[in-house]
């Protein structure tokens, strides 16, 4: 269904125009979709049948954009994997997905799990059969991917994401993040991730050509952009954060960049600030979502204005998402719960977890874990992940909140809030902070930023300072829950 949608459209109405950088040179739609039902002939010989898993283990690149166009067009469900993860998790994710096959590349850890037939691509590349290729798939309801969550609360659980969910997730990002015919869009974010991944097929639905980018760097992001006059481009906060912060930006010519989303985790006010200051021609765009549910809602450039900035926008048409409290009952305007989800881009469920499927769905909508509350123009605030709420002395503190406080002292690179245990108050709030190069901010100092803008019990107890980066998903979320596994081990939690 998504090739007929996307691909298999744009070879028809847009034989000739670019549709993807590879090698140097820049491929036609025709000749792309041609190349793609080559590569899905070259599976189906190989023996892979429509609802079989082919896991993909490979960075950013135009094999890893063909092999995937391909699986859509074959009926093979596509199993994209973390380029970031130990050869330890792979392990359990395969052993979940049990696929058939793994195509890999050599620089990545290989996994100990056998699989049946596997392929390490930059030593011995797939060649493409001639002759006629299997019939587009054309079933809505067959699944078109596993994307694997990251895990940043707990093991990763396969995300079954349908033909028909994909193309609920390409029209939502085609209202917010509207490509035309002859734009660029750069796939710098992983391809591998929901807030990427949907982009491979909106671009080719609308006529506009794919890059890639298969390492982020602020100079590699650069010479993306001023190379292949990237137009279009989706990053998380801490990408936005290495590029307001490199002093290599303005000796490369960035003036066909129209529009910059994020989304993945939130965004400082001071980043949007900074990102602002150095992009001021180009429209940013705010996306919120998750991997069971893609795009949910949207901030869009309009309305990034002084009272918005900490809200993750508006759903589009056909998203009905709530604030409930713990009951399931919706709450009014500006009352706190969590935010419950329904729409055609929610997943039917989590692969071989029928267990945990249940537990996130409540009367037709799905928990997203996230808490917040609605202003009275339909605007959603994201305070903090439910499991990372912090209840301190019977108040709620939410880590999010102090994360921006702490983000707008000039000396803070990096921050993340948590809860660590304490017989006394149950939790206490602790901050791990990275100062940025040279900067010599101690705690005390912090502590009394913090009091200029926060209520007492919400102001850190503790901070550490760590001379490396925080640990991060390979999305780029901060992994909390590494950095809480010396508190708690060995702990009963003293709050739920």
């Amino acid at each position: 269904m998504m090739h007929s949608r996307s691909l298999g459209l744009a070879a028809r109405v847009h034989p000739e125009r670019p549709a993807l950088v590879a090698g140097g040179r820049r491929l036609g739609f025709r000749e792309l979709d041609e190349r793609v039902a080559r590569l899905a002939a070259t599976l189906a010989g190989e023996g892979f049948k429509p609802g079989e898993r082919l896991a993909l283990h490979l960075p950013n690149g135009p094999d890893t954009l063909e092999l995937l166009l391909a699986c859509a067009r074959l009926g093979v469900i596509a199993v994209p994997l973390n380029t970031r993860l130990a050869a330890v998790e792979l392990d359990h994710i395969l052993a979940d997905a049990r696929p058939r096959g793994l195509i890999r590349h050599s620089s990545l850890p290989a996994p100990g799990v056998a699989v049946a037939w596997q392929r390490v691509l930059d030593q011995r590349p797939l060649e493409l059969v001639g002759g006629a290729a299997p019939a587009p798939l054309e079933d809505p309801d067959a699944i078109l991917a596993l994307i694997y969550t990251s895990g940043t609360t707990g093991q990763p659980k396969g995300v079954i994401i349908t033909h028909a969910n994909m193309l609920a997730n390409v029209q939502h990002l085609a209202s917010w993040l509207p490509f035309a015919a002859g734009d660029v869009y750069l796939h710098a974010a992983p391809i591998f991730h929901i807030l990427d991944f949907p982009a491979l097929f909106a671009a080719p639905a609308t006529g506009a050509c794919q890059a890639t980018l298969a390492q982020f760097g602020a100079r590699a992001f650069a010479e993306a952009v001023a190379r292949e006059r990237v137009s279009h481009t989706i990053l998380v906060p801490t990408m936005i954060n290495m590029l307001v912060q490199s002093p290599e930006l303005g000796q490369h010519d960035l003036s066909s960049l129209a529009t910059m989303a994020y989304g993945g985790s939130p965004m400082a006010r001071e980043l949007i600030l900074r990102t602002r200051a150095l992009f001021p021609r180009v429209k940013l765009v705010q996306g919120y979502g998750l991997s069971e549910s893609g795009f949910l809602t949207a901030l869009l450039d309009e309305e990034h204005t002084e009272g918005r900035l900490a809200s993750c926008g508006r759903p589009p048409p056909g998203v009905d998402l709530r604030i409930v409290d713990e009951s399931g009952r919706e709450l009014a305007v500006g009352q706190h719960g969590e935010l419950v989800a329904r729409g055609p881009n929610v997943m039917r469920g989590y692969w071989n977890n029928p267990d945990e499927t249940a537990r996130s769905f409540r009367d037709g909508f799905f928990r997203t874990g996230d808490i917040g509350y609605r202003d009275a123009e339909g605007f959603f605030f994201i305070l903090d992940r439910l499991k990372d709420m912090i209840v301190t002395g019977g108040e709620n503190v939410y880590s999010g909140e102090v994360e921006a406080v702490l983000y707008a002292h000039p000396a803070v690179r990096e921050a993340a809030v948590l809860g660590i245990p304490d017989s006394k108050w149950g939790e206490l709030v602790m901050a791990c902070v990275v100062r940025k190069p040279g900067a010599t901010v101690g705690a005390d100092e912090l502590v009394a930023h913090c009091r200029q803008s926060l209520a007492n019990y919400k102001v850190p107890r503790r901070i550490e300072f760590s001379d490396a980066d925080l640990p991060k998903s390979g999305t780029g979320k901060i992994l909390k829950r590494v950095l809480r596994e010396r508190f708690w081990a060995g702990q009963e939690r003293a709050v739920s």
